[in-house]
């Protein structure tokens, strides 16, 4: 999962981020896939949240092998999934990933979009499929992000910088839309779109926490040290956009589609 650059990942406020996620809250259509005694591979699994849950329903004739280049992650997840005995969490680069087995089904979620070589990923993934096997990548277009109603003009102006930071940096912003011609060119047949948006509004109990995210994208010193975005711009941000959201948010949608192809 190699990127020319990347907002880093890691401490506790990322590994709270991946324990929070699950199959049925955040890969949500993936279930409709998943069979008994399948070989998984979870690719930028994080902690292992969601790859959990899969081993679960692969059962104990399947296999869950979950991969990220974040060690913390992997220390974290093997930790907390120690007594899941079909799940497996490595600590490795998906391009020195080369495992003797093959897959019937890897999947990918919100990783591409932190890449600057997604087509050489789905290239790698594909490699690592059985016969007939299928890949499923779930991801964002940050383009659409729909905020109701629309928050500070800070946030915004942040935002925007965010987007461009990304772009300069090789990461496709839209890469949730672009993902069908993506795996058309890598080779995979039989491609499927399935929109999964992520919908937060008062109703969820996560609400706060969940709109919260760009508070906590704006907390990284990355694009001030790079020059993007002044200090004073970032802090004010993360001032305004957490009392827009104590007093007047309603809702926030993240496009994301998960889309599927086999080989």
């Amino acid at each position: 999962m190699k990127s020319n650059k990347h907002i880093q990942r890691d401490g506790q406020e990322a590994t709270k981020i991946f324990d929070d996620r699950s199959l049925q809250n955040d890969y949500r259509n993936l279930t409709s896939i998943l069979k008994p005694g399948m070989k998984v591979l979870d690719v930028g699994c994080g902690t292992g949240s969601i790859s959990k849950d899969i081993a679960t329903i692969v059962g104990k004739n399947g296999k869950v092998t979950g991969i990220d280049n974040t060690e913390s992650f992997i220390l974290s997840g093997s930790e907390s999934h120690q007594n899941i005995k079909n799940l497996e969490l490595i600590h490795v680069d998906l391009f020195d990933f080369n495992p003797e087995e093959k897959f019937d089904l890897i999947i990918s979620a919100r990783v591409l979009q932190w890449l600057s070589n997604q087509k050489e990923a789905l290239l790698k993934m594909k490699s690592l499929l059985k016969p007939n096997g299928q890949i499923s990548i779930l991801d964002y277009d940050h383009t659409n992000l729909d905020w109701n109603p629309s928050p500070p003009e800070s946030m915004q102006e942040f935002y925007n910088t965010f987007l461009k930071w990304r772009q300069d940096a090789g990461m496709n912003n839209k890469i949730g839309e672009d993902l069908p011609n993506l795996l058309e060119e890598a080779g995979f047949h039989s491609i499927e779109k399935i929109n999964s948006d992520e919908f937060y509004n008062e109703e969820r109990i996560d609400y706060k926490s969940k709109i919260g995210i760009w508070s906590k994208v704006a907390g990284s010193l990355q694009m001030v040290e790079e020059g993007y975005l002044e200090n004073e711009l970032r802090l004010k941000a993360i001032e305004e956009y957490n009392h827009w959201i104590e007093t007047k948010a309603i809702s926030m949608t993240m496009k994301l589609n998960e889309v599927r192809g086999k080989i």
